[in-house]
């Protein structure tokens, strides 16, 4: 049986959708295939991002992730949605949930490692939801 497919949009998918993507990769890519992506590129993943990746998780995401529209990744079966605020992308699937984090971008360190703790939190409920959430 295939793994179910877990997308992480917002809109630049630059910040909170790339740290979600690399969190369940570390954390749960025995339960599920994950990806991340937008309605617009950036050149670049959040350069603070990548940096308290680095130095909290071991994680580059610069080597392993890269930005992507939501054209670019394959049908997914769940999608979460980091809190765009606005009008956040849609994208088929089986069950949707948004998540109504705050982008952190050009804040403090502290508020970059408060959003990758509650992002990891998430993702290890997400785990044990698996099962619920693919009923509906």
């Amino acid at each position: 049986m295939t793994k179910p497919k877990v997308a992480f949009i917002c809109v630049h998918n630059s910040c909170r959708s790339q740290i979600a993507e690399a969190l369940g990769k570390k954390f749960a890519s025995d339960e599920f295939e994950f990806f991340s992506a937008g309605t617009e590129l950036r050149p670049h993943i959040n350069q603070d991002a990548v940096r308290l990746m680095k130095k909290i998780y071991g994680i580059d995401m610069e080597e392993t992730q890269q930005s992507k529209l939501l054209e670019q990744i394959p049908s997914v079966d769940i999608v979460i949605t980091m809190g765009c605020n606005v009008n956040c992308p849609f994208l088929p699937c089986l069950y949707r949930e948004d998540w109504g984090l705050d982008d952190p971008s050009g804040q403090s360190d502290e508020v970059f490692l408060e959003t990758m703790n509650k992002i990891e939190k998430k993702v290890k409920e997400l785990i044990i939801r698996k099962d619920e959430l693919l009923k509906k």
